[in-house]
């Protein structure tokens, strides 16, 4: 098949989208483990490599929580932003990025 340079080159960009979505997925779901271990005691916030790791990801994390929270009903105390965001990224890196990979070929 006569891949054109083009289509490599599109192919390549997908591939580095792909790899920051595996990226982002990595940090959303550290989120939330350190967010369940310092709710149930097992990471004590007030240590400072805790505290520093724990708010470096919020810092990054919440604009794109807040902008999510803005369309979800309120639930209390559960939180489904990061489940929105999981399910954005598995729908982009899983769904969009394959298909388009393969309209490319």
């Amino acid at each position: 098949m006569g891949e054109t340079k083009k289509g490599r080159t599109m192919l390549t960009i997908l591939k580095i989208v792909a790899l920051l979505l595996d990226f982002a997925f990595f940090i959303v779901l550290v989120h939330v483990i350190m967010s369940w271990l310092i709710n149930f005691g097992v990471l004590n916030i007030h240590q400072p490599l805790v505290r520093s790791i724990w708010e470096g990801l919020t810092r990054l994390l919440e604009p794109i929580y807040s902008r999510i929270r803005q369309f979800l009903p309120n639930t209390g105390g559960l939180d489904l932003a990061p489940l929105v965001v999981f399910i954005l990224i598995i729908i982009f890196r899983d769904i969009l990025i394959p298909d388009l990979a393969r309209a490319l070929i």
